[in-house]
């Protein structure tokens, strides 16, 4: 992990990004309007000096488990969602450079001419050039989500935090939108995470998270203040760790 610097409690994050936050009111498609509010939130802490990764889904353009239900093959459902993540991170990508923040898409499934191909110590390069890097195409594999990949990526740059980006100011014991006596918790164990199966992120990539020591922060990233005042150490959101 690196050291704390410039008065930031996380100097390299890796903010995981739901596909619906890209999407229009509707809940489908890509809203360019969305990804330049995305890009926004992300420049302002990249200005603060801070690493930014990216991973993002693909559920505004594709659901591998409708596929599935219909009876298409998991392995081909899941490679149609990898290369709509592909396609959410371009997206995000242009959004990122129409407002002056240098950024690199690569892709865990090799297609050259539109993203590099997935290296570590390349996206690490790219990090320390001051770059934020977006992962597109999962982890590659079929069967694992996009929360996977985030965590896998996560470590593999030696990230500090991993982010979970979501519309709801943290974790809650039932749904605050449909209860008022929705329980927030501010911080949690990885264990009780699954034992209580909050949907924070899939119980795969929790356990890779607790098997590493990696902390993950679930914040409402549409609160323009959320994200900077997190990185910064208050307390913000829902933190699970050790």
């Amino acid at each position: 992990m690196t050291d704390k610097v410039n008065g930031l409690s996380y100097n390299r994050v890796l903010l995981k990004l739901s596909g619906e936050a890209l999407a229009g009111e509707d809940g489908f498609g890509i809203d360019p309007t969305q990804a330049t509010n995305i890009a926004e939130r992300v420049k302002e802490v990249h200005e603060m000096g801070v690493d930014v990764a990216v991973v993002i889904g693909a559920g505004n353009l594709w659901r591998g488990r409708r596929g599935k239900h219909a009876g298409m093959d998991r392995a081909t459902a899941d490679y149609m969602g990898m290369l709509a993540t592909v396609m959410n991170a371009l997206a995000l990508m242009d959004a990122f450079e129409r407002i002056d923040v240098f950024t690199r898409v690569q892709s865990a499934i090799e297609m050259r001419s539109v993203a590099e191909p997935y290296i570590r110590r390349r996206a690490i390069r790219h990090l320390e050039k001051g770059r934020v890097v977006i992962f597109g195409g999962g982890t590659g594999n079929p069967y694992f989500s996009t929360d996977t990949a985030a965590a896998l990526r996560a470590m593999e740059i030696d990230a500090d935090v991993l982010i979970k980006a979501t519309k709801v100011d943290g974790v809650y014991d039932k749904d605050p939108n449909k209860h008022s006596d929705a329980k927030k918790f501010g911080h949690l164990t990885y264990i009780d995470t699954l034992n209580r199966r909050l949907e924070v992120m899939d119980s795969t990539a929790i356990s890779l998270c607790m098997e590493n020591n990696l902390p993950i922060l679930v914040l409402n990233l549409w609160d323009e203040a959320a994200l900077p005042q997190a990185l910064r150490g208050e307390k913000i959101g829902t933190l699970v760790t050790e």
